[in-house]
C-alpha cells in the first residue's frame, strides 16, 4: 500500500471539514420561527383603503343644470352606501367620489376623461349626460378599460361596440314609446279614444330618438301622423310652428325639447290661444322639471314628460333618498339625479358580485364588467329606487327590463300619473285650458 504524507492527510483533513461544515449548514441556519407560514401568502391582488368612483357630468356651462344635480344623486348615494357598510364582500371597502367637469362639448368631455383617469384612477365612472359627450368619453374609457355607467340616453350610444359601456336607464326611443302609449291609455280610461297625433322635436340625436319611438308607437297603435316637425334646438320663434299644430288639429302633441325650447314653445300655445287637448313631453327634457315649472309659472300645468326615475316609488330607500335631497336642494330629484343615484347602487351590486366570483382580482376591469353582465337584481336598493323591478344588463349594455314613468303638473307639482298602478295622482286628461 503506498503511504501517504503528513502533509497530504492534513489538507484532505481540511477539505473534508470544509465539505461536512457546507453540507450541514442549511440545517445548522433554519430554525422553527424562520419557517414560512400557509396564512401569510397573498392569495390575491392588495385591496385598496377605498374604492374611488368618478363623477364626470358637465358641471358648468349650458347643461349644467342637469350635470350638478346628477353629482348630488352620486353623493346621496355614496354616502348611503357607506353607511350601508361599504361593499361587504370585499370586506367593508367604502367608495369615494371624484369630480370632473364634462363641459359642454365633446372635446371636453373627452379631455375631462382623460383627466379623472389619469388622476384618480377609478373603477368606474358615472355620468356624462349629453349623448354626444358620453360618445367622446367612452372612447377614452374604452381604450383604458373603465366602466362606464352612463346616464345618456340616445338609442346609439350602446350600440357602437363598447365593452365596458353599461346604462340602467332606459333608452330614448322607450321614452318615445312610453309618451304615446301614456297617452292612448289615459284617453281610452277616460272614454274619448285618440287617432291623430303630432311628433315633435329637436334636431338633436337625442330628440331623434324619441320621435324615431314615438313614431313607432302612433303606428302600432294605429294612429294617424298629422304633423311632424324636427326643429333647431336653439329655435328663437316657435310661432309658425304652433300655428301649424293648430291648423293639423291633432288629438295630441308628442314633443321632446330640451330646456329653453320647451319654456318657448308652452309660452307660445298659451299667448296664441291655441292649446292643444294633450301635450306630453318624452325624454325628460322640459316642462314637469323644477326649473322648468319655476320659469312656466301656472303656465306648467297639466303638462306631462316622460322620466327616467320615480320620485313617487313607495319603498323606504326611495323615501329616504327623497327626502335627503330635499334637505340639500330644497326640491325633489330631478331625472339626472335619480338615474346617478340608482346607478351607483347599481355598480355596487355589481362591485359586491365581483367580490364573490373574482375574490382574487375584484377590481380588475374585466371581472368587474362580467359581473355587470351576470347582475340580475329584482330587490334591494337598486331596485328600490328604479322605474321597474327588475335590472340586468345585454351584452350591448342595456337594460331588456327598462321603462319610463310620467309625471304631470298639477297646481303647480310633478306628480307621477303612469303606469296607473303604481301613480300618485290620476292624469288630467284632456287639458281643461285646450283650445282644441
Amino acid at each position: 500500500m503506498k503511504r501517504i504524507g503528513i502533509g497530504k492527510l492534513i489538507v484532505l483533513a481540511t477539505t473534508l471539514v470544509l465539505v461536512l461544515t457546507s453540507c450541514a449548514a442549511p440545517q445548522q441556519t433554519q430554525t422553527p420561527t424562520q419557517t414560512a407560514s400557509p396564512s401569510a401568502t397573498p392569495t390575491g391582488k392588495k385591496l385598496p383603503d377605498k374604492i374611488v368612483v368618478g363623477c364626470l357630468e358637465p358641471l358648468t356651462g349650458a347643461h349644467a343644470i342637469f350635470g350638478t344635480e346628477a353629482k348630488v344623486g352620486m353623493e346621496i348615494a355614496v354616502k348611503h352606501i357607506n353607511e350601508a357598510g361599504g361593499i361587504q364582500s370585499l370586506g367593508g371597502i367604502p367608495l369615494e367620489l371624484v369630480s370632473e367637469d364634462a363641459g359642454e362639448t365633446a372635446d371636453s368631455a373627452k379631455l375631462g376623461a382623460e383627466s379623472i383617469i389619469s388622476k384618480h384612477h377609478p373603477v368606474a365612472i358615472l355620468g356624462l349626460y349629453i349623448s354626444r359627450m358620453t360618445v367622446a368619453a367612452s372612447e377614452v374609457t374604452e381604450r383604458e378599460k373603465v366602466i362606464l355607467v352612463a346616464d345618456a340616453l340616445v338609442d346609439s350610444v350602446t350600440a357602437m361596440g363598447r365593452q365596458y359601456l353599461f346604462r340602467p336607464a332606459p333608452k330614448a326611443s322607450q321614452h318615445g314609446v312610453t309618451a304615446v302609449e301614456f297617452v292612448v291609455q289615459t284617453a281610452t280610461k277616460a272614454g274619448q279614444p285618440v287617432q291623430k297625433v303630432a311628433i315633435l322635436n329637436e334636431d338633436s340625436s337625442f330628440g331623434r330618438s324619441n320621435a324615431v319611438g314615438a313614431l313607432q308607437a302612433a303606428l302600432d297603435n294605429q294612429l294617424t301622423v298629422v304633423y311632424q316637425k324636427e326643429y333647431p334646438y336653439d329655435i328663437a320663434d316657435v310661432s309658425s310652428i304652433v300655428s301649424e299644430i293648430s291648423a293639423a288639429k291633432p288629438d295630441f302633441v308628442v314633443h321632446c325639447p330640451y330646456f329653453m325650447d320647451a319654456i318657448l314653445f308652452a309660452k307660445t300655445f298659451r299667448e296664441f290661444n291655441q292649446i292643444p287637448k294633450f301635450i306630453v313631453g318624452m325624454g325628460a327634457c322640459g316642462y314637469t322639471d323644477p326649473e322648468s315649472i319655476k320659469a312656466l309659472g301656472d303656465t306648467a300645468n297639466y303638462y306631462a314628460n316622460t322620466y327616467s326615475y320615480n320620485p313617487a316609488k313607495n319603498t323606504a330607500q326611495n323615501k329616504k333618498f327623497v327626502e335627503d335631497f330635499k334637505t340639500k336642494v330644497g326640491h325633489i330629484p330631478t331625472e339626472a339625479a335619480g338615474m346617478n343615484y340608482y346607478a351607483m347602487w347599481v355598480l355596487k351590486e355589481a362591485l359586491e358580485l365581483s367580490g364573490k366570483l373574482f375574490p382574487d382580482d375584484p377590481l380588475n376591469p374585466d371581472n368587474l364588467r362580467q359581473a355587470f353582465l351576470k347582475l340580475d337584481l329584482t330587490s334591494g336598493p337598486a331596485v328600490d329606487t328604479y322605474p321597474t323591478n327588475h335590472i340586468a344588463f345585454t351584452p350591448t349594455g342595456d337594460n331588456p327590463y327598462a321603462r319610463a314613468v310620467v309625471m304631470q303638473v298639477q297646481n303647480g307639482e310633478p306628480k307621477v300619473v303612469w303606469p296607473f298602478d303604481s301613480a300618485e295622482a290620476e292624469p288630467v286628461y284632456p287639458r281643461p285650458d285646450a283650445t282644441y
